[in-house]
């Protein structure tokens, strides 16, 4: 995920006259029905078998999203599993897409631990890029680039509609991981949609306003960022369980924007932080992490 935020100095300065300011004051806009769609609005999918192994069978599917947007994703399927088997949606960072390094790595750590596994790719990522403009909230294509997550948050919910529709999937056992700019928007996409059991949130903060450095504060900028802002979203997800995984040196999101993001958080919820920066963080540890919450929360159920 590329940098957005300003300097760490200038962010802490800010994130603490914000909290002042700000800390209990709940959004002003009705953010949470901005993601309400059509339920009924026909999937168009289409699944073709790409591989099957001794394991697993993959599949790349696509179906149609609020605005008439094309998704695409994979789907793994492990196999001599009781069927309907829990399923794991994981979402890749800003510039990345659904067959990344990393996130092929928990593609294969979820299936071996029994989990069936959709990723999709973010809107204007992957097979879905379209346009080579750079992803800014302050700059010349900021309502571009505040629209590219919202329209993953209705691609993300349409996930759950295709989930759904699949016989060896369970919709009562949903989780959600999401890394970087993924773990931003499934943040919102976990508190507005409900069927998602249990959240692993990694590499993400709120407060997104801390950005704008002077004009943090105003309405213009509130207004701007209301319904793509995590926090305004992070507290819908309670009753669930959420899982935060954080790296303490981060420099890409600010480790304090991390913070103010849990603090608003209600429980269930716990944070984990490693001693690494937002490209050395230990997947191989942040993983097992998500695996255990969701074997306590999504298989225990």
């Amino acid at each position: 995920m590329k940098a957005f935020f300003p300097s760490l100095k200038t962010v802490s300065a800010l994130a603490f006259l914000l909290l002042i300011v700000s800390g209990c004051r709940k959004a002003e806009l009705p953010v949470s029905k901005y993601y309400k769609y059509d339920h009924d609005l026909p999937l168009l999918d289409s699944v073709r078998q790409i591989r099957d192994t001794t394991s697993y069978s993959l599949y790349y599917i696509t179906y149609r999203s609020v605005h008439d947007q094309r998704v695409t994703g994979l789907l793994s399927v492990p196999k001599d599993i009781d069927q309907p088997i829990p399923v794991v949606i994981l979402l890749h960072g800003l510039g990345d897409n659904k067959t990344v390094d990393y996130i092929a790595y928990g593609n294969q750590a979820l299936l071996k631990a029994g989990y069936a596994v959709m990723r999709i790719d973010i809107c204007n990522h992957g097979d879905r890029h379209t346009y080579d403009y750079d992803f800014d909230l302050i700059g010349g294509y900021r309502y571009w680039s505040r629209d590219m997550v919202a329209q993953t948050v209705f691609d993300l919910r349409r996930a759950i509609d295709f989930i759904e529709t699949r016989k060896e999937l369970d919709p009562d056992h949903i989780g959600f991981f999401g890394i970087s700019l993924g773990g931003i928007t499934g943040t919102i996409f976990c508190g507005v949609d409900k069927r998602i059991k249990a959240p692993v949130i990694v590499l993400a903060g709120g407060q997104l306003n801390l950005m704008f450095g002077k004009k943090a504060l105003s309405q213009d900028t509130r207004d701007f960022l209301s319904f793509i802002d995590p926090i305004n979203y992070v507290a819908m997800i309670s009753p669930r369980p959420l899982l935060m995984i954080n790296a303490s040196n981060d420099d890409v999101v600010p480790p304090i924007t991390s913070k103010i993001l849990y603090k608003r958080a209600k429980k269930p919820k716990k944070i984990i932080w490693y001693p690494a920066k937002h490209h050395t963080l230990p997947i191989d540890k942040a993983y097992p992490d998500g695996i255990r919450w969701y074997n306590k929360y999504l298989k225990g159920q």
